[in-house]
């Protein structure tokens, strides 16, 4: 059978008091009423109405007593208000501007949760869904749900995994790493692990996973491991070509411009330095480097030079042609 909360009628509360006995077995009628916010009398009316549509409410007596549902209660999963039907669509769009089209996987899911609404909810969902828009993020990009999924399992069972990756320049290598958490940073999901080839911590972008091998081997995580501070931390490091960029403002002033992935910045003198890596030097000098409003040096990384040298010259080229113009 399917339940759905639509508004606080009796029979949204007798939906709400379901979901109450299928989570907490033997509920008193009392804490029932706490939970409802309503008296004890009106909890156990509603237990009339459940058991009035042939829901088997069982009652015991004592002071191990309470509601419990009967075995073989087949239930939903899913019990919607209306309010959390629409902030579902709204959401799905948000994150996955895609799933307009019952052609997209999490778009076709959608269009499942909103044939199970009563029409009234379905027609609203429904236009919301068909008239809104959403832009997509542009840093956006969807992995496949199979590898996320065979991740998330390892993390959970604290099992070592065999991953092949494949870097941004195209490179593939296999490495065997202990899977700690896997993150969502602004539209891109990354697998935060200890690499034992490297002996050091790595994130991975799990669209550029290509396969993912479980092994017998456990591992522990870190004590107290924050994963988006861990993330945030080593994006920028573990990369095939090492960066090394000085600045004369201060670390402060340099901080507030430099996103993460870019690598570490450190003191030096008056000035600071930021040293990372990255496999993309292209990238790296024309989205990140040439858009900082600050004065640098690239000391270290002849591809990262390479990189810059190129950027200054297609825009030195392009003072040029407007000069020649006038």
């Amino acid at each position: 059978m399917s339940w759905v909360v639509t508004d606080v009628s009796p029979t949204a509360r007798a939906l709400r008091t379901l979901e109450v006995l299928r989570s907490r077995p033997g509920t008193t009628a009392d804490e029932l009423a706490v939970r409802l916010g309503v008296t004890e009398r009106a909890a156990r009316r509603y237990v009339a109405i459940l058991r009035e549509a042939g829901v088997p409410v069982e009652s015991v007596r004592g002071p191990y007593g309470g509601y419990r549902l009967g075995p073989g209660t087949k239930l939903s999963p899913v019990v919607f208000t209306q309010a959390e039907a629409l902030g579902l669509v709204m959401a799905v769009m948000d994150g996955e501007p895609a799933a307009t089209g019952g052609d997209d996987l999490v778009g076709a899911a959608l269009g499942k949760v909103i044939r199970a609404l009563p029409d009234h909810i379905a027609r609203e969902a429904a236009a919301m869904r068909e008239h809104a828009a959403a832009t997509p993020v542009r840093q956006s990009v969807r992995p496949d749900p199979t590898t996320t999924s065979a991740l998330v399992a390892a993390v959970a069972a604290r099992r070592r995994v065999k991953v092949c990756y494949r870097s941004e320049s195209g490179r593939e290598w296999d490495a065997d790493v202990d899977p700690w958490a896997v993150v969502v940073r602004y539209g891109r999901w990354y697998l935060l692990c200890h690499s034992h080839q490297a002996n050091a911590v790595r994130t991975y972008r799990i669209d550029r996973v290509r396969s993912v091998e479980q092994t017998s081997q456990s591992f522990r995580p870190p004590e107290e491991l924050d994963p988006v501070a861990e993330l945030e931390a080593n994006l920028g490091i573990g990369w095939e070509y090492a960066t090394r960029v000085r600045f004369e403002a201060p670390l402060e002033e340099v901080a507030r411009w430099v996103p993460q992935p870019m690598g570490r910045l450190r003191r030096q003198g008056s000035g600071c330095v930021l040293e990372g890596s990255t496999s993309n030097p292209e990238m790296y000098a024309s989205e990140w480097l040439a858009r900082l409003p600050l004065a640098f040096r690239v000391e270290e990384g002849p591809e990262l030079k390479q990189a810059v040298a190129a950027v200054a010259a297609r825009l030195s080229a392009s003072l040029e042609e407007e000069n020649h113009d006038l």
